[in-house]
């Protein structure tokens, strides 16, 4: 991962004005209050008989991390957020707006922070299902976590 890359990616997403409809965008996909991009994505795990999957999952989660850790230089702690209440409270029925409903589905958990205009910056690691790729997204944000 290109760490340098990955913060202007991010200082991008900062920048652009968001969608004023859900759906894909040519950074990855946004709507109202929200933009979402892969940083990085792995290749799949469908011929993976040995520990490849999990050594890519170490592998994300250290370079989401690391990321993190500069990010934290710009804005301080990162606030950790855990969607696995949120998916509950959706399966339960309870309307969760986005991008937390997109969120939730495939991305464990958070790490979230405050920027000094008012939107809110994240990071988490993304996978589908167990033979599809890993993929660790950035997302920029108006609305608080649920």
């Amino acid at each position: 991962m290109d760490i340098a890359k990955c913060l202007a990616r991010i200082d991008e997403l900062c920048a652009r004005e968001f969608p004023a409809e859900h759906g894909r965008t040519d950074a990855g996909t946004g709507g109202p209050g929200y933009l979402i991009t892969a940083l990085e994505t792995s290749g799949d795990f469908y011929e993976d008989e040995g520990g490849e999957r999990e050594e890519t999952e170490a592998r994300f989660e250290a370079d989401r991390d690391a990321l993190g850790r500069r990010l934290g230089e710009r804005w301080g702690p990162a606030q950790e957020v855990g969607l696995h209440s949120v998916v509950e409270r959706a399966m339960d029925g309870e309307e969760v707006d986005e991008p937390w409903a997109h969120l939730c589905d495939h991305v464990p958990d958070v790490q979230l922070w405050q920027t000094d205009t008012g939107r809110r910056v994240g990071l988490g690691v993304s996978q589908w299902d167990r033979e599809l790729p890993f993929q660790l997204l950035a997302f920029v944000i108006l609305a608080d976590p649920p």
